[in-house]
């Protein structure tokens, strides 16, 4: 197998199981493509580390993007952000300016647990999120005043 192939499939399994702990020399290696490193402001830490960027898509609807946005929500991976995430989505999306949308979809680019510790209130709120609408309707969200029994929207 080629040195190529290999970190490919590094990056591809990383990008499913999350951030890990990689030796120096292939984090070198996959943060950089030709020789060349790729600074784009728009990449995540987690995505720096692993060297992968941010998917473009300049053609996207909005409504293809609310589309997406709303089964990023569900999908996730762990079920306490999974349900947070898809009752919010469900809740607001439809009604979001194609700006909100922009900010939720660069928020669900964090880490399942960060956001969950955040907007639960365990763990100090990132200043890029300290004042953001979107931020502060999912904090409200998640507090749940109404006591209303949340459960999974269908797909």
């Amino acid at each position: 197998m080629s040195r190529q192939a290999i970190f490919k499939n590094v990056r591809l399994v990383a990008s499913f199981i999350g951030p890990i702990n990689l030796p120096s020399t292939i984090i070198r290696n996959l943060s950089s493509r030709n020789g060349k490193s790729n600074p784009s402001p728009l990449i995540s830490q987690q995505h720096k580390e692993l060297g992968l960027s941010k998917i473009s898509r300049p053609n996207e609807t909005i409504n293809q993007k609310r589309s997406r946005l709303i089964y990023q929500s569900r999908k996730r991976g762990i079920l306490e952000t999974d349900l947070i995430l898809s009752t919010f989505a469900q809740k607001y999306l439809h009604e979001f300016s194609e700006q909100e949308l922009q900010e939720y979809d660069e928020l669900l680019d964090s880490p399942d647990w960060d956001i969950y510790y955040f907007v639960i209130g365990k763990k100090p709120v990132p200043q890029r999120w300290s004042n953001s609408d979107v931020f502060r309707k999912l904090h409200q969200h998640v507090k749940n005043e109404g006591k209303v029994i949340l459960r999974m929207p269908d797909l």
